[in-house]
């Protein structure tokens, strides 16, 4: 685990108060929606994932698919409760379902009864038969502790400040970054270079020893690769890298993380150019990042990321990242639509997604 200093301890307190405080995570149980579909089952011990052969158990059953290889749990009508990708830490769990929404930017919503939640191991086929799975899944399927999702609208404009035991802000609206001084609307508005340890204000020793300052000016920002270090790394505990090319772990910049050889590669960077735009983007999962071309100037580099939410209430594929535009972490239109489908500005200059 990297080293750090004065790190947030999220404790029990902290959590409940976050769920309770927050305005920003709506959480409801939609009762007419939920009558309609298949009921969730709730873990009521591990004889139910015994089974790895895709056949009944009586309950619950496992089956194996490809593109990308990966493990799915089906309820006992048949329904996906879990999906775990091959090499993969990023699992999707059923649960209760939530409404996130922005309304300081944006009149979309998301309802979803998708959980996002890092193991502790990567997937591995038959992983299901071993204990560290058992007592993870136990522990957090059906579970409403704090997922990536929540955390990722924690950051969104107006949301409240919340601080740790140590006094540390570990939550609450983020910027993009200063203002540039030679930029302009449109351009350059906003510098780049604010990671998760400008926000919170404390310097961070990685796992490669090296220790980075925050920088005064970068307090309460995050850049858009900032923005996923910050809720994948410093929050959910995937290890992170001080730099493209020192450490292991998530990478710096959105282009490190597309082209690292972590995790899954759902849709496979081919190129940079309007060629490379995937033809079918149906293998998306929520929670995975997506990474985007947005700028000629950086040549063969990717240049922004976000995450992948799953559907709005309109039916589109939307997403959440930190832009320049809205100042911050957004599912707004201010900058470009936040959708991956039809044929808008992010839409057009989706390159490649991976699954953490």
């Amino acid at each position: 685990m990297p080293k750090k200093k004065k790190r947030p301890v999220l404790h029990t307190a902290t959590v409940l108060s976050l769920i309770a405080g927050s305005a920003y995570l709506t959480y409801e149980l939609r009762a007419e929606e939920q009558a309609k579909a298949p009921a969730v089952q709730a873990v009521t011990d591990t004889p139910l994932l015994q089974s790895s052969t895709g056949k009944e158990t009586g309950r619950q059953s496992w089956e194996r698919l490809k593109n990308p290889a990966r493990s799915v749990l089906r309820g006992e009508g048949g329904e996906v409760v879990a999906t775990f990708t091959d090499a993969a830490r990023t699992a999707t769990l059923k649960g209760p379902s939530r409404t996130f929404t922005e309304p300081a930017n944006t009149t979309s919503r998301v309802v979803t009864e998708d959980w996002v939640r890092l193991m502790p191991e990567p997937w591995r086929q038959g992983a299901e038969k071993e204990k560290w799975f058992k007592d993870w899944f136990k522990q957090y399927f059906g579970s409403e502790e704090d997922d990536v999702f929540a955390m990722a609208f924690q950051y969104v404009q107006g949301a409240p400040v919340k601080k740790d035991d140590e006094g540390i802000a570990y939550m609450g609206d983020a910027a993009f970054g200063p203002l540039n001084p030679d930029g302009s609307e449109g351009n350059d508005l906003r510098e780049e270079l604010s990671d998760f340890y400008d926000y919170l204000g404390i310097p961070y020793t990685f796992r490669d020893n090296s220790t980075i300052q925050p920088e005064a000016k970068r307090a309460r920002a995050v850049d858009c690769s900032g923005y996923m270090r910050l809720l994948w790394g410093y929050r959910a505990r995937y290890p992170l890298m001080s730099s493209d090319g020192s450490g292991d772990g998530l990478p710096r910049t959105a282009n490190g993380m597309a082209r690292a050889d972590i995790g899954a590669d759902v849709i496979k960077l081919t190129g940079v150019g309007a060629e490379a735009r995937p033809q079918n983007i149906d293998v998306l999962q929520p929670g995975d990042l997506v990474f985007f071309k947005l700028d000629a100037r950086t040549k063969e580099r990717l240049d922004h990321v976000g995450m992948y939410l799953g559907n709005d209430s309109e039916g589109h594929r939307i997403f959440i990242s930190s832009r320049e535009e809205v100042n911050g972490p957004t599912i707004g239109d201010k900058g470009g639509t936040s959708r991956l489908d039809g044929n808008g500005y992010y839409a057009k200059t989706l390159r490649s997604a991976k699954r953490l």
